[in-house]
């Protein structure tokens, strides 16, 4: 859901000079199936065994009673992600300028938090022009 609400704030990204990209720790194959599946036009990258969440300080690992819970979803987790590590990225957004410096960040550790794409648009009207 969330990133089909980034969907419908695209134009306005665009209108803003910025670009938009989802990280997922997710294979490829599974990211495209969801771009094709929900109509996506930015692309979703892949950050296999959460590397780049783990250096950002995001990627946490799923207790046992959730392992158990996951094992019960129709989705092989370790399957779709491509490894067994039973690790996840806590959801985040970053808003980085074009000299690589991250002028918004927001995450929270609860999966449910996101930010609405409205703060995200809000912080890219706030970058130095």
């Amino acid at each position: 859901m969330e990133l089909v609400a980034l969907q419908a704030a695209l134009p306005e990204i665009h209108a803003l000079g910025a670009n938009l990209v989802a990280i997922s720790p997710q294979l490829p194959e599974h990211s495209r199936e969801l771009i094709e599946r929900r109509h996506l036009t930015f692309e979703i990258l892949s950050d296999r065994g959460n590397d780049v969440a783990a250096r950002f300080g995001l990627r946490f690992g799923l207790p046992d009673y959730l392992q158990r819970i996951y094992r019960t979803f129709p989705l092989d987790l370790a399957a779709f992600n491509g490894d067994a590590s039973w690790t996840l990225p806590m959801p985040g957004r970053f808003v980085i300028d074009r000299e690589g410096v991250i002028r918004s960040a927001e995450f929270d550790p609860d999966y449910t938090t996101r930010p609405e794409p409205a703060e995200t648009i809000d912080a890219l009207r706030r970058l130095p022009r």
